[in-house]
């Protein structure tokens, strides 16, 4: 029997939470590829263990399933065709399941944003999601398919010091609700999930002491969380969900 396969994006970090699914899908039993980009990484979260990657590929064959990793900037649109060719020669077959990890975050205000910047959020939050997401459909074959996408929580409260992540992300939660009765008639349910305020390795102790103020369940959020959640959605048991967004936030209290 062959083994389901996930494309997953933005899997630069150990600690993130794109790294947390591909462990947990891989777990799961199923094959994986995953892309990464050390730029992003380097120049705007200022992490520079570029040996995770390679780590986190190796946590993924542990589990006894093919993993597979490409090093791609998904803002270049050649990118995307460029990752499913990949994914043809490395496994012989295209995905079955799509999660979309990637995203630009870099905080701004309507007093700050630039054209460049809204532009290179843009690329990544909005344009290449909706790609991925066609070229998936494009190439799909299975009998049933999975779109998962990371979103954020913009509808739960203003985030004003936000404001191009906030608008870019927001577009994919108006992707995942318009196409999800035409990926239906295929058989692939797509939804978003808002993980909340996560400990992915930008916290500080100054921002982890508000956001624990903030939650009633007395914790943050971690990769797992997410991860566990987009489990679910993969999994034969989540067929009759599609089209929504699930806010995985414990209960936070938005205070924006």
């Amino acid at each position: 029997m062959t083994r389901r396969l996930a494309i997953i994006t933005g899997v630069g970090r150990k600690a993130g939470i794109g790294a947390s699914i591909a462990e947990k899908l891989a777990a799961d039993g199923m094959d994986i590829l995953f892309t990464f980009w050390h730029a992003y990484d380097r120049d705007v979260s200022s992490h520079t263990e570029s040996e995770d990657p390679d780590d986190v590929l190796a946590a993924c064959r542990a589990h006894g399933v093919q993993a597979e990793m490409i090093e791609l900037n998904l803002a270049e649109v050649h990118s995307i065709d460029e990752l499913f060719s990949f994914c043809q020669t490395a496994f012989g077959r295209y995905p079955d399941t799509l999660i979309q990890s990637a995203a630009v975050s870099i905080n701004d205000s309507i007093e700050t944003i630039s054209a460049d910047q809204l532009d290179q959020h843009y690329a990544i939050n909005t344009r290449a999601v909706t790609l991925l997401t066609q070229k998936f459909l494009q190439h799909f074959d299975s009998e049933t398919g999975r779109v998962i996408c990371l979103t954020t929580g913009w509808a739960q409260g203003p985030m004003p010091n936000e404001l191009s992540y906030a608008l870019t992300k927001s577009a994919i939660d108006t992707l995942v609700y318009t196409i999800s009765p035409v990926l239906a008639e295929r058989k692939i349910t797509i939804n978003s999930i808002n993980p909340g305020p996560t400990d992915s390795g930008w916290m500080n102790d100054e921002v982890k002491k508000e956001l624990l103020s903030l939650s009633p369940q007395g914790r943050l959020g971690m990769p797992a969380d997410a991860a566990n959640l987009v489990s679910f959605l993969a999994s034969e048991q989540a067929q009759w969900i599609t089209g929504q967004t699930i806010h995985s936030e414990g209960g936070f209290i938005n205070f924006r």
